[in-house]
C-alpha cells in the first residue's frame, strides 16, 4: 500500500521534537542492520521482498510489539523487511500512561529503583523507551531464529540501531515513502543504510 493514498497525518498524535526523552510520545523512524550485513530475511526478486522463514520470524515480532505494549502503534505500510535490514516507523502514544491513571498502576513510566537510594538506577534503557522496545523486539526475533537454525547464542543484530525523530508531515511522507519503495531500489545507494 503506497502511504500517500489518501492518507491523513493530522489524525496522528503530535509530533516530539529534539530535547525530549525517547520514551516520549512522538514519531521514531528505526533502522536495524544484521550483523556482518548478512543477508538472513530472504531475497528481493522483479522489486519485490520475498521473505523467508527468519524473515516472516522479523515481521511477526515487529508487529507483536504492537500487541504487547500498549503505548505502540504500527502499521503495514510504514515498515519493511530487507534482506541484510529493516525499516520501519514507530508511534509512541499516551496510552500507556491512561491505563496507569485508570488505576491499573501508579502513572510512572520510570524504570523501578532497585533499592532505596534515588541516585541508584537499574543499567539499560528506560522502560518503553525506544532502546527498551527495539531491545525487546531483537531479544525476541533472535532467540526465534536461533531455535530455528539450532543455534542459541549466535548474534543476528549489529548492537546499535538508527533512530530518527520524524518533526513534521513532509519528513513522514518522505520517509514512509522510502519505506514503501526500499525493495524496488535494492541496489541503489541507500541514504539510511549506508551508515552503518
Amino acid at each position: 500500500m503506497n502511504p500517500n493514498n489518501n492518507r491523513k497525518y493530522p489524525h496522528r498524535r503530535s509530533i516530539r521534537y529534539k530535547g525530549y526523552d525517547n520514551s516520549s510520545e512522538g514519531v521514531y523512524f528505526v533502522t536495524l542492520v544484521t550483523k556482518h550485513h548478512e543477508h538472513l530475511f530472504g531475497k528481493i526478486e522483479n522489486g519485490e521482498m520475498v521473505l523467508n522463514q527468519f524473515g516472516r520470524i522479523v515481521r511477526e515480532e515487529w508487529f507483536k510489539t504492537a500487541i504487547l505494549r500498549p503505548n505502540i502503534e504500527l502499521n503495514e505500510d510504514e515498515f519493511v523487511v530487507m534482506p541484510n535490514h529493516i525499516h520501519g516507523i514507530i508511534w509512541i502514544t499516551e496510552k500507556l500512561k491512561e491505563i496507569a491513571y485508570n488505576g491499573h498502576g501508579t502513572g510512572d513510566l520510570q524504570v523501578a529503583r532497585t533499592n532505596s537510594s534515588d541516585s541508584i538506577r537499574p543499567k539499560g534503557p528506560l522502560s518503553n523507551s525506544i532502546g527498551a522496545i527495539i531491545g525487546g523486539f531483537k531479544a525476541a526475533a533472535t532467540k526465534r531464529i536461533n531455535s530455528l537454525r539450532g543455534t542459541y547464542s549466535q548474534e543476528v543484530w549489529l548492537r546499535n540501531y538508527y533512530e530518527h525523530i520524524i518533526e513534521s508531515e513532509r519528513e513522514y511522507f518522505n520517509i514512509a515513502n522510502y519505506i514503501h519503495d526500499n525493495p524496488e531500489n535494492w541496489g541503489i545507494n541507500d541514504e539510511y543504510y549506508s551508515l552503518w
